[in-house]
């Protein structure tokens, strides 16, 4: 297969005498908005992540696999790839552990109150809080049930939390304590003390979390927003937010990326901000350079 590499896989050019040995023949792209190092018409796979953001789909006539380096897929033509029964494969599994760690760490750190702490550091002083909060028991509810979900629920319920799923395609799993429908949310949002995000976003999922969803949670509850920043109506979070509807979030995504400087989210001190951040890990590299090659064997075969 003639395959075009993109730098959004940092190995790939380490990888290259091991795809010529399964039969490939690539080529790299170390920038994906720069000129092509070849003719499109001669590629028949990419291992990119927002190529067709740059270069047109449609210039890629012989096109019949795709390995994103990205667990979502928001950044191509879902429906012209669809359309040509074009194989695509995702990053799915690879940032799950980070991103689960992340929402962990996050969670924490606002119940312990960080924050305050490290100030208190900085300040040199010496002042208790007999207010911190205790993750045992709380409620969690995680809205998509995918890899990174799971790892989520893994973690919490380590600490002892009773976690329910929320899933477009419920199922059994021991991670959780149940998966629901989505058409359950609602009635699973004022029963929950930690909401987590982390399904793909889609024409069918943005602003999933409205005004209406929001103003379901508890006043106590956090929001963890992981996944995908149009998932949320962010005009509605900053309002319950600022309004004491919401107890706090810890958000790493938003509609906008970066974060404009006028949006009141940065100032807000139970709020948590990350610049798109969570998936990072040092496992990353292995991970992702083992799938990407074992789809790229079967795809050889």
């Amino acid at each position: 297969m003639r395959l075009l590499l993109t730098g959004a896989w940092a190995q790939a050019e380490a990888q290259i005498p091991t795809l010529e040995a399964m039969g490939h023949r690539p080529v790299l792209l170390p920038q994906e908005r720069d000129p092509l190092p070849c003719d499109p018409g001669e590629i028949e796979g990419v291992v990119c992540n927002g190529l067709f953001l740059h270069h047109p789909i449609q210039a890629f006539p012989r096109l019949r696999y795709i390995q994103l380096t990205s667990a979502g897929l928001d950044r191509v033509p879902l429906a012209e790839i669809r359309a040509r029964g074009i194989t695509l494969h995702n990053a799915r599994g690879v940032y799950s552990v980070p991103m689960a760690e992340f929402a962990l760490a996050g969670v924490l750190a606002l119940y312990k109150q960080t924050r305050f702490f490290l100030d208190q550091q900085r300040s040199r002083r010496w002042e208790k809080r007999r207010d911190l909060g205790e993750l045992f028991g709380r409620r969690v509810t995680i809205l998509g049930c995918g890899s990174v979900g799971t790892e989520c629920a893994r973690r919490f319920a380590a600490f002892g939390c009773p976690v329910t799923g929320v899933d477009l395609f419920p199922r059994q799993d021991p991670a959780y304590a149940a998966i629901q429908p989505l058409e359950a949310l609602d009635r699973l949002l004022p029963e929950t003390d930690i909401l987590i995000l982390t399904l793909p976003l889609s024409p069918e999922t943005r602003g999933l979390l409205d005004a209406r969803r929001l103003g379901l949670l508890p006043p106590e509850a956090l929001l963890v927003n992981v996944a995908r920043g149009g998932l949320v109506e962010e005009g509605a979070l900053c309002a319950a937010l600022a309004e004491g509807r919401l107890a706090g979030a810890v958000l790493d995504v938003f509609e906008t990326e970066p974060l404009p400087p006028d949006s009141p989210l940065w100032a807000m001190e139970q709020v948590l901000l990350s610049p798109h951040n969570s998936f990072v890990g040092p496992g990353n590299p292995e991970r992702l350079t083992r799938l990407i090659l074992e789809n790229l064997r079967r795809a050889a075969l």
